[in-house]
Order: C-alpha cells, then sequence, then structure tokens
C-alpha cells in the first residue's frame, strides 16, 4: 500500500516520523532542544547556505537541523501533516493566531499598498488592519457581504491605487456571524489585477471550517490561515496558527517567521500532533451536534434568528456558495435573542454544560458575547452593519451529548426573562 493512497485521517498517526530514529518509540518524542549538533563544520555551512537563501535547494535535499528558531523535527512532522488536509506544498506555524496573520501580511504588504478585506473579521485582525497596517501607510479597502464582483471592482478603481493592489484577505464563513464569501470569485479578481512583475495575492482565513470542512486552496486562494488554537489544537490547552500555502510562498513566510522568531515551542508542536489524531473524529461530533442543536434553536419562541451555514435557502446566491466550497455546515451557531444585552447576558449567565468563555472549535462546548467580548474593539457603526447587535450570542458546539447540550440550552432560555409576543 502507498502512503498517498490512504486517508489525511488515517496518515496523522505516523507521517513524516520514523520511530528507527528515536529509539523505536510509537509516538514521536518532544524534541526540546534548543540546538542541533552538526556532524561536520562542512555540514553546517551547507544547512545555513539553505536557511539564509544563499544558494537554491538541489532536488530532493532537505534542510537541516540548526536551531530551533529555524527548525525542530516536532514542527516539521506537524507542517508535513497539516499539508496533507488542504494539499499544501508547503507549512508555517506559529505561536498563535494572529501571530500567523500578522506575519502574512507583514511580509506581503509594503506601503502604498493597498490590501481588500471582507467584512465581518475576528476583532483582533480587524483591529490589525485598521490601527497598524494603516500606521505604516498600507491602504484597506473594506468590502461588505453581498456586494457584487462589480461593485468591489469599483471600490479597488475608486481608491485610486488599483494598480497597487497587493492582497485580498477574506475570512469565510466569518466570526460570528457566518456570512460566507465566494472564494473563487476573488481569486479572479486577484486575477485581474496581478501583472508579470506582481501577483496580487488571495488569502483566506479558514479558522471556521477547520482543514476538514472547507479548502480555501482548492478554491483558488495563494494562502490559507488558521487559528490552530481552535479545531487543529481542539482541547482549549494550546494557542497557535498555522499558514499553508505554495513552495514559493511559504519560503517567504517561514524566512520572516525565522527573524521575528514567532514560531511555536516543540512542547505546542507535539501537542498538536496528538491532537491531529483525532481531528476528524472531533469535528463530524461537532457538526452533527450542531445541526441538531440548530434546528431545536430555529423552532424556540426567544430566538429572533438562527445564523447557520446549514440554515441556507436553497436557490439564494450563498447557498450555491456555500455547497460549491464547504462539505459540511460546521459547528459555530450563533443568534439573535428577543431582547437584548440584558437577555443575552441573563442567558449566558444560566448556562451549566456550556462554558461562558471565548475560542471556539474545541471539545467542550462555549458561549459568547460578540459585541462586548470578540468584537469589542470594532467601531460601533460597523458592528451595527454586520449584524453585530446586543442580541447576538456565539455558540461553538462540542462533543458533548446533543440532548444534553439542548437541555442546558432550554434551561438557560427559561430563565430569560422576555415578552416573547414579539414578531420573529
Amino acid at each position: 500500500m502507498k502512503k498517498h493512497d490512504l486517508n489525511p485521517e488515517s496518515l496523522m498517526m505516523t507521517y513524516g516520523y520514523k520511530p528507527e530514529l528515536s529509539e523505536g518509540a510509537i509516538k514521536c518524542p518532544i524534541f526540546q532542544t534548543s540546538t542541533f549538533v552538526f556532524k561536520t563544520a562542512e555540514e553546517g555551512k551547507t544547512f545555513f547556505e539553505l536557511a539564509y537563501g544563499l544558494r537554491e535547494k538541489s532536488p530532493k535535499e532537505e534542510l537541516g537541523l540548526i536551531y530551533s528558531r529555524i527548525n525542530n523535527p516536532n514542527l516539521e512532522i506537524l507542517e508535513n501533516r497539516l499539508c496533507l488536509w488542504d494539499k499544501a506544498e508547503d507549512c508555517a506555524v506559529f505561536e498563535s493566531g494572529m501571530s500567523a496573520i500578522s506575519t502574512v501580511l507583514l511580509e506581503f504588504l509594503t506601503p502604498g499598498d493597498v490590501l481588500v478585506y471582507s467584512n465581518p473579521l475576528y476583532g483582533g485582525t480587524d483591529h490589525f488592519i485598521k490601527h497598524f497596517l494603516t500606521k505604516i501607510g498600507v491602504h484597506t479597502v473594506g468590502v461588505m457581504p453581498g456586494q457584487s464582483v462589480d461593485e468591489v471592482i469599483k471600490m479597488i478603481e475608486d481608491s485610486g491605487k488599483a494598480d497597487r493592489l497587493a492582497m485580498i484577505y477574506l475570512e469565510t464563513p466569518a466570526n460570528p456571524t457566518n456570512t460566507i464569501v465566494d472564494i473563487e470569485k476573488y481569486s479572479l479578481i486577484a486575477k485581474k489585477y496581478s501583472t508579470e512583475q506582481r501577483k496580487t495575492l488571495l488569502a483566506v482565513d479558514n479558522t471556521y471550517m477547520g482543514p476538514l470542512w472547507q479548502h480555501p486552496l482548492q478554491c483558488g486562494a495563494d494562502l490559507v490561515l488558521y487559528s490552530a488554537t481552535k479545531y487543529i489544537g481542539g482541547h482549549s490547552d494550546l494557542i497557535a496558527g498555522a499558514v499553508l500555502g505554495n513552495a514559493e510562498l511559504m519560503v517567504r513566510v517561514k524566512t520572516l517567521r525565522t527573524f521575528l522568531g514567532n514560531m511555536i515551542s516543540p512542547h505546542t508542536a507535539w501537542l498538536l500532533l496528538r491532537s491531529l489524531e483525532t481531528l476528524k473524529v472531533r469535528m463530524d461530533q461537532q457538526t452533527q451536534n450542531a445541526q441538531v442543536i440548530v434546528d431545536f434553536l430555529n423552532n424556540h419562541p426567544k430566538i429572533k434568528k438562527v445564523y447557520y451555514l446549514g440554515l441556507l435557502k436553497e436557490g439564494t446566491e450563498t447557498y450555491e456558495t456555500y455547497k460549491k466550497q464547504c462539505s459540511a455546515p460546521g459547528a459555530m451557531v450563533s443568534f439573535d435573542i428577543i431582547g437584548g444585552e440584558k437577555e443575552a447576558f441573563m442567558f449566558l449567565n444560566n448556562l451549566q454544560l456550556i462554558k461562558l468563555a471565548v475560542s471556539l472549535g474545541s471539545t467542550e462546548s462555549l458561549a459568547e458575547h460578540p459585541k462586548t467580548m470578540t468584537h469589542a474593539g470594532v467601531e460601533e457603526q460597523q458592528r451595527q452593519q454586520m449584524n453585530i447587535t446586543d442580541q447576538l450570542v456565539r455558540i461553538s458546539i462540542g462533543v458533548e451529548h446533543s440532548k444534553d447540550l439542548i437541555l442546558d440550552l432550554e434551561q438557560a432560555l427559561e430563565k430569560v426573562n422576555i415578552a416573547v409576543t414579539m414578531e420573529r
């Protein structure tokens, strides 16, 4: 049997690891070391030549182990395994999702460039784009959900800097409203503004779908980004990020990572290797649970509206986009509770099994209030445009029994004192 005949969930157990190099240990040990011994000075010289880009890598040559800021067996095996899900040529792992995002934006954007980005975005990304990139002279153009390709092109042209469009950055489905964006259509916009001298890149934050339910690189994206803290880590016990793409782009990402020094530790990489072994099992259960819970919420008299990909109406453009680029509706559910902040807080404060905490994608279910928590730093006018209101609640569905989760939601909603005669 050839190893590439196996599915990724099977390869997660052994891919890229040779037990004979580690005393026969069936699981990859933690290589808790800062530096690595060279066999000869000549070997050290060749390793550094590659690490610093002083020469091209010859066929089948691999970068030797030098120093854990540059490379480490745990990181390399993790990156190799992550590539399998997205069918990427290379991967770079980081100490956080924001570290991955900021490194990509810093590497591929320079003063005077234009960045087009979708809304809504994760609050940290939104802040970095609006308060840091603009400070260093990057021009930004934010597009809203539902805007057509022609409208986006007009916004780019109206900026007066269409020739400096360096990157389009998408988050789809978006946090916290599950707003979906057609990746393929934006890839065509990127191609329209690409030249022989410089390609306009399309980067996609795929955190909400994890590496299982959507594969942006197959939809025309150049780079896919993750907060690996979420589904990839999946146990609320680590912070990490990842970027994947073709070899040429990833050389640049990894080079900047080397000098920023923001790669993950060997121990965190080892924890992620553990998590990858159960990634599909966990995510399959989470989306199954979510679909049952959405059915309950969508018929509850105290819920005004539920935001979930599985509720998109057939025949709509958003539904067609969802069916084209997603294999499942995910496990992130948001809803508007009838009332406002008082009612939302009352609901959150009365949850018992579901924990009141930010983050998502973990084995335990989590609930939060986006307006006052994850998206507190987003401007109020923009929050209103994106429906991030006082009544919006976000839930990340875990692997608990769905009946238990529904009982918890039901008892918390019972304690919410609102008039339910309002029109849904």
